[in-house]
């Protein structure tokens, strides 16, 4: 799942990009903005996958807003004028869409965006048994030997590693799941997941490991017994 924000100044197509959004699984529209200067703030807190950007904008056009992202990401340009083309190019976009966006154009821009997201991601994972994370306004390389536990609070998670500060990321259990080694972690609670190499031992529904107590939940009994064994 590739997250998403969508930047315009005007909100009929702000709504014509979430409508088209909603069509499809591979994009989760996190949020849309009518500013960019309010939109460059929240990126810089909370960074996304993909950025839908309009051009020609009040304040800060989406040029320079890209210039300005404080970390690498993927953008798909949304724009009625076509001169900018070229210059989108230069700066490594995705996609150059044109105002009103065509939906068969707007799958082939997606499909560009998901094969961009699936080349880094596998990149990453042959880099050597790590995980790049989005905090802290950077991609963060976490070395999966190196995970004590991870913890996740409604939005986020905390990622507790060994001889380093925690890192505080803004996404999903099932997100983090999809990135990690089926055969090296396991979910077993919906707040926590654990490398099997962390756990020392095991009574009744409590799990015990680096140096503290975690709950198997109900739902994830069956699939843990079923794959751990002490």
């Amino acid at each position: 799942m590739i997250n998403a924000i969508a930047i315009d100044d005007e909100p009929l197509a702000l709504n014509a990009i979430a409508t088209l959004c909603s069509a499809t699984e591979t994009i989760n529209l996190q949020k849309t903005f009518t500013s960019p200067v309010k939109a460059l703030k929240y990126l810089r807190k909370y960074p996304a996958d993909l950025i839908f950007c309009d051009i020609q904008m009040p304040v800060m056009d989406g040029i320079s807003l890209v210039r300005s992202l404080p970390y690498p990401a993927m953008v798909i340009f949304t724009t009625a004028f076509s001169d900018y083309a070229a210059l989108s190019y230069e700066l490594g976009t995705i996609d150059y869409l044109l105002k009103p966006i065509d939906e068969r154009r707007f799958s082939q821009a997606l499909h560009k965006a998901l094969e961009h997201f699936n080349h880094i991601g596998r990149r990453d994972q042959s880099s050597g048994k790590s995980i790049f994370i989005r905090a802290d306004f950077s991609l963060m390389q976490v070395p999966l030997a190196d995970i004590l536990y991870i913890e996740g609070l409604a939005d986020y998670l905390k990622i507790y590693i060994e001889n380093r500060r925690t890192i505080v990321a803004r996404m999903a259990m099932k997100e983090m799941m999809e990135k990690l080694d089926p055969d090296e972690f396991i979910r077993v609670h919906r707040s926590f997941i654990l490398p099997f190499k962390r756990i020392e031992a095991v009574k009744g529904t409590v799990i015990f490991g680096c140096g503290r107590k975690f709950p198997l939940g109900k739902t994830f009994v069956e699939d843990f017994f079923g794959r751990y064994s002490l």
